[in-house]
Formats: C-alpha cells, sequence, structure tokens
C-alpha cells in the first residue's frame, strides 16, 4: 500500500472543506443567516415602487451573499397599505417599503421626504437628504418610534391627475372627489375639492365605481398599469402638488442594531442603489408610456390653467406655514426645507430651467 503524505496546502484544503460541509449540514441560524419581513404599501410588482421593493429586497440577498435575506410582501399579505410604519416600528417586521406622507398624521414633518406642492425636484431633494441635513432630520423624526428611514426609490415628476371631465378653470374643480396623498391634498382641498386618501391598489375601483371622480397617484408609468385613463381620460400636468417621488425603507433600528457592520453598511448601499435605479427607471418607463398614450390617443392630455395653478401657489404657501407650527421638530425640518429651496432653486433657475426652456423652444 503506497502512503501519501498531505502538503500543508493541501491539509488547509481539505480541512476547508470539511469545516464547509459541516457548515452546509448546520442550521440557518448556526451559520449567522438572517431572514427578514419586508412590508410594502404596495400592490405586488407594481411598476415603479412595487418593482423598486422587490430589487432591494434582492439586492440585499446578492450582496450579502444569502447571510441577509428580505421576504417582501405586498400591502394587505402582512398588514394595510398603510399599516407599515406601525409594523416595523412595533416589530410585526423588520423592514418597509412605503412613502413618507402616508404618516402625515402620525409624524407631520414625515411629508417632507416624499414631496411638497412647488418644492423640491428629485435631484434637489437627494441634494438636501444628502447635503443639506435631511438625512439628520430624517433620523431625528423617526427616532422614537425605533426606526431608521432610507431613501429607496423615486417615481421622479408627478403628473397632476386624471379627471373625467375636462378642467377648464377652478370652478370645474369644485366639489370634486379626488383622491390625493401628502400635502397636495390639502391645496387641493384649499381649492374646493374633497380629497381622500386610498390606499394604492384600491384606487382603481374607487375611480370606477364614482368613489372619486379624480385621482392623483405617481407619473404615466406605474399610472398606465393601474388603468386609471379608461375611466378618467383627461390627463392634467404638470404637478404642481408632487415635483418629487421619494420612496422610503424603514427598518427596525433593533433589528439594524443586530447586524454586523458589514450588513448594516450592505442595506444602507441596497436602498441607496435603488434611490438611483428607480428614478432612471421612473423617467425613462415614463417617456416610453406618454408616447404610447399619444399614439393610442385615448388620453387627452391638458395643462393646468393658469388660475389654478396661481390659486394653487398661494394655497401651498398657506398649507406650509400652518405645517411649520405643528411642533417644534416639524418647524426645524419646514425651515431646513426652505433653506434648501432656496439655494437649490438659485442654483436650477441659473441652469436646468433656461436650458430645458431653449432646448424645448
Amino acid at each position: 500500500m503506497t502512503s501519501k503524505r498531505l502538503t500543508r496546502r493541501q491539509a488547509f484544503a481539505t480541512a476547508g472543506a470539511t469545516v464547509a460541509t459541516v457548515a452546509l449540514a448546520r442550521p440557518a441560524i448556526a451559520q449567522g443567516l438572517t431572514k427578514w419581513k419586508m412590508a410594502t404599501s404596495w400592490p405586488a410588482n407594481l411598476p415603479g415602487p412595487g418593482v423598486s421593493a422587490q430589487r432591494v429586497a434582492d439586492r440585499i440577498a446578492t450582496l450579502s451573499g444569502g447571510r441577509l435575506t428580505v421576504e417582501l410582501f405586498s400591502a394587505g399579505e402582512l398588514v394595510p397599505a398603510f399599516g407599515v410604519f406601525d409594523a416595523v416600528s412595533q416589530g410585526a417586521a423588520e423592514m418597509g417599503h412605503t412613502a413618507s406622507f402616508f404618516w402625515q398624521g402620525k409624524v407631520p414633518g414625515a411629508v417632507f421626504f416624499t414631496t411638497v406642492p412647488f418644492g423640491l425636484t428629485p435631484p434637489e431633494h437627494v441634494a438636501w437628504v444628502e447635503r443639506g441635513g435631511g438625512q439628520d432630520l430624517w433620523d431625528a423624526l423617526y427616532a422614537p418610534f425605533g426606526v431608521k428611514p432610507f431613501m429607496a426609490g423615486n417615481s421622479g415628476f408627478q403628473m397632476g391627475g386624471w379627471f373625467k371631465k375636462p378642467v377648464t378653470s377652478l370652478d370645474d374643480l369644485v366639489g370634486l372627489n379626488i383622491r390625493a396623498a401628502g400635502l397636495g391634498g390639502e391645496v387641493f382641498r384649499r381649492l374646493g375639492m374633497n380629497a381622500v386618501s386610498i390606499p394604492p391598489g384600491e384606487i382603481f375601483a374607487a375611480l370606477e365605481s364614482g368613489v372619486v371622480d379624480a385621482v392623483e397617484f405617481l407619473g404615466p408609468f406605474s399610472d398606465q398599469a393601474l388603468g386609471f385613463g379608461k375611466v378618467a381620460p383627461f390627463y392634467l400636468w404638470p404637478s404642481f402638488n408632487k415635483p418629487n417621488g421619494t420612496a422610503e425603507a424603514i427598518v427596525s433600528q433593533k433589528a439594524l442594531d443586530t447586524l454586523e457592520p458589514e450588513l448594516r453598511a450592505i442595506v444602507a448601499t441596497a436602498c441607496a442603489a435603488e434611490a438611483s435605479a428607480g428614478l432612471a427607471e421612473a423617467d425613462w418607463m415614463n417617456g416610453q408610456a406618454i408616447k404610447a398614450m399619444r399614439e393610442a390617443g385615448q388620453v387627452t392630455f391638458e395643462r393646468w390653467p393658469s388660475q389654478v395653478v396661481e390659486a394653487a401657489k398661494v394655497a401651498a404657501k398657506d398649507v406650509m406655514a400652518d405645517l411649520a407650527t405643528q411642533s417644534p421638530e416639524t418647524g426645524r425640518i419646514a425651515e431646513s426645507y426652505g433653506v434648501a429651496l432656496e439655494q437649490l432653486g438659485g442654483w436650477s433657475a441659473l441652469s436646468m430651467a433656461p436650458y430645458l426652456a431653449e432646448r424645448i423652444g
């Protein structure tokens, strides 16, 4: 019988293979594997935010090599669409994907981190959050609830809404029921409309049944998927009520603290990547959706009457002033947002605005 001696390298390789085999045979918890639940406010695979949520979950699993996986639950599967914040805060889910303005009633200042009427554009909003102190204010706002927020997607510029009848003046809006979220809903109320909050997955049924006469949701890409134009063919533009569409990922601070530093960094990286990827997708797909709608000829694009826009500006200013007085923390966020709007707006007025005017004109 021939004796064979192992080299030092071969011995280590053999030992490593044995350890790996034993590790694979152990329960997941013994290997340090972690599985989270993600509650969302979106219908399953909704183009735009629903797909963004899934990409965040997938990216976390990929970047972590499977050490941290996230099971996604669409609206209503784990908690209702508007129950995501409480689910994460109370430990029913480790993570959520949603929009901050859904918590305006609970945390008034949260609305600034999705969008504000006549407020920051998508790139301006990112600049405020990342460079202008917005993230620190957001963190402090959610800290009492045990929740850590991240930007994690963006539906970009919105449209003004779908209406069943043409809008030619302020009088045409008075008494109409509109599905609207955030501060834009309050602006519509001050224009004489009845703004109601309806979960995304229930909007079409409300529009079709006559519960509402009009709907504002996201941009053409996501709106088209939900079929609003089949019932309300008049598509108003531009969106003075929602010039940005930041989606948020909220994470249980307790769950985050149990992760090793590398996995915490992976969660943050996955969210940041989606903040960029979601906006790129929205801009690209919104362009495609608009082209398809125009070619089909079943949707009428109408610009808001100047009378409506001017009245909305006045209403938005009053809404913002009222909001800032609701609490000291909301006042601090409003002040920071106002500083960002002035500083970033000054640059946009010299760069983006005139360039687009020249390119289009």
